[in-house]
């Protein structure tokens, strides 16, 4: 999958008269947007809060403690979208569309000065760039390669595939060791469980 939002610099360029926002996830949402690349953030169960126009720019927050994890611009709302399971509030309409700018999920920045009001609170725009600032702008990017290998039993190369797919959406990147290295330097591969760097190798734990 290809976006044109993930390598945007923090200090793109400002639309007059946008706002700023601060959208505080949900609980548990953290981890689903950390562990799965997405263009966009789609948020439900917002009746009765105050809603930012498209155009308007978010600094998205997660809590406890509270943290920077990305920045954002407001996209024109979706209709409702299939049920996903880290999101308890998918059956209801989306409500507010977030299209991602700059991504800090893995290094996120503490933001305990800021007051909220709710899922949802009006930021000074000078604040908001000084967060943006703080943040900076997003690091080269590179070319990486991943890889998934597990040993399944099948009796042929096809029903192999089928259940390798199957595996995959079943266990996912919460419990699938995906195997990543710079190309060209496949001597620093790395394995990531959660979102972060995990050791396959069990001689080392004794």
């Amino acid at each position: 999958m290809t976006t044109d939002t993930a390598h945007r610099a923090a200090g793109a360029s400002r639309a007059p008269g946008a706002g700023a926002w601060a959208v505080l996830l949900p609980a548990g949402r953290f981890d689903a947007e950390r562990l799965v690349h997405h263009d966009t953030l789609e948020l439900t169960g917002l009746a009765g809060a105050v809603r930012p126009r498209p155009g308007d720019e978010v600094a998205v927050l997660a809590d406890e403690p509270l943290r920077l994890v990305a920045l954002g611009r407001v996209s024109a709302p979706t209709v409702a979208r299939p049920e996903d399971p880290d999101d308890p509030q998918s059956d209801r309409e989306a409500v507010l569309v977030v299209t991602y700018t700059r991504r800090a999920f893995d290094e996120p920045l503490s933001a305990g000065q800021l007051a909220l009001d709710g899922p949802v609170t009006a930021l000074d725009p000078a604040v908001y760039r000084a967060l943006a600032e703080r943040l900076g702008p997003p690091p080269p990017r590179r070319t990486w390669l991943v890889s998934l290998d597990l040993p399944i039993e099948a009796d042929s190369p096809a029903e192999a595939v089928r259940l390798f797919w199957s595996y995959v959406q079943e266990l996912g990147p919460r419990e699938l060791p995906a195997f990543v290295s710079p190309s060209g330097d496949e001597l620093a591969m790395q394995a990531f469980v959660l979102g972060a760097e995990a050791n396959q190798d069990p001689e080392e734990d004794d």
